[in-house]
């Protein structure tokens, strides 16, 4: 039955190995996702910070490149009202690292960052049809996924709960992506902002395989063939892994970055919504042993983002990552300096 799963998921997706490279903002562009899709997975591509016109350019250039299947990955968060009291606290928490960077707090730009799925962003793919749409943080209306439908495309979408995943299968998804709490970036928890909700990997997938007739992805800590077989054993029919695409040539992972992902720091990941506003999980620095990791008066998602950037950016050109996002899931064992093809056949080697 298993086998079965694996290879129907993989099948009805087009892909000769059941892996999808997880969607990564800020570290990769179009050339990840051209990577893992020549070698037969799904690439994907991470939408939620790129302008229309970026947009654009990526997916024209994905399609002109590539006839295999490849991913779409937007964000689906309701933006919070700007509120003046909260920002005019969480830069006061700030200021002191603003004056020992010796930058000014006018530095900081107005402007979320990411944007939510949007009728102006189904319009824009329509014109490429992309043959897999992911979603993070819930689903958009029932309009746009019927937009999304009418191309084609399969959609999927994040759990990291069993409500999620259930919620998500009322909702017709082609396949549940079950993210553990191991993973790296940001969780994908939507009906609940709870963190005690959320679980590892290995005890979120049993219950979801048990309890949903929709495909389900594992992810989290995946960083080996051992991890894939493990979680094909337990029912999944794919998985998906990010962290250990990281050190690939075709990322766009800062050397900051990947020094932080070799070092023995790596080993140490924690949740924090210093950077973002959400709860993500990165390798722990400086501004989150002192802030966090989790700080209440950090802005609503996105809106934490503003007021940290110029600190990221003042400090990463002097080479030091004490407020980068340094995003990575709690196994980094995975991750080498190699292709990504080469790192895609590697993880499916224990495919017959």
């Amino acid at each position: 039955m298993r086998g079965l799963q694996v290879l129907n998921f993989a099948e009805g997706f087009g892909l000769q190995w059941p892996i999808i490279q997880a969607p990564m903002a800020g570290v990769q562009g179009s050339d990840l996702t051209l990577a893992v899709s020549a070698a037969g997975g799904l690439g994907s591509l991470p939408c939620a910070m790129l302008t229309p016109d970026s947009l654009v350019a990526e997916l024209s250039r994905i399609s002109a490149a590539t006839t295999r299947p490849y991913n779409v990955n937007f964000f689906c968060h309701t933006p919070p009202a700007p509120n003046s009291s909260t920002q005019a606290r969480w830069e006061q928490v700030l200021l002191p690292y603003y004056r020992e960077l010796e930058i000014g707090q006018s530095a900081i730009q107005s402007g979320a960052g990411r944007t939510p799925f949007s009728a102006d962003t189904a319009a824009l793919l329509s014109d490429f049809k992309p043959p897999v749409v992911s979603f993070h943080f819930g689903l958009p209306d029932d309009a746009l996924l019927e937009q999304v439908r009418s191309w084609g495309s399969k959609i999927l979408s994040s759990a990291t709960t069993l409500e999620e995943a259930l919620w998500l299968e009322a909702r017709g998804v082609d396949a549940v992506i079950a993210q553990g709490l191991e993973a790296g970036g940001h969780r994908g928890m939507f009906l609940s902002d709870d963190l005690t909700s959320q679980t590892g990997l290995f005890a979120l997938l049993p219950q979801l395989v048990d309890r949903l007739n929709t495909p389900v992805i594992a992810a989290g800590g995946i960083a080996s063939p051992a991890g894939v077989k493990a979680a094909l054993a337990l029912g999944a029919a794919g998985v998906q892994v990010g962290t250990a695409y990281l050190l690939c040539p075709e990322a766009s992972t800062s050397a900051l970055h990947r020094q932080a992902l070799q070092s023995p720091e790596a080993v140490h990941t924690a949740l924090t919504n210093v950077f973002s506003g959400r709860p993500a999980r990165g390798i722990v620095n400086r501004v989150m042993r002192e802030l966090g990791p989790i700080c209440a008066d950090a802005p609503a998602f996105p809106l934490a983002t503003a007021a940290i950037a110029p600190l990221r950016s003042a400090a990463e050109a002097r080479g030091i990552a004490d407020f980068s996002p340094l995003w990575a899931g709690q196994n980094t064992t995975g991750c080498q300096a190699i292709p990504a093809a080469e790192l895609t056949r590697w993880l499916m080697s224990v495919i017959d």
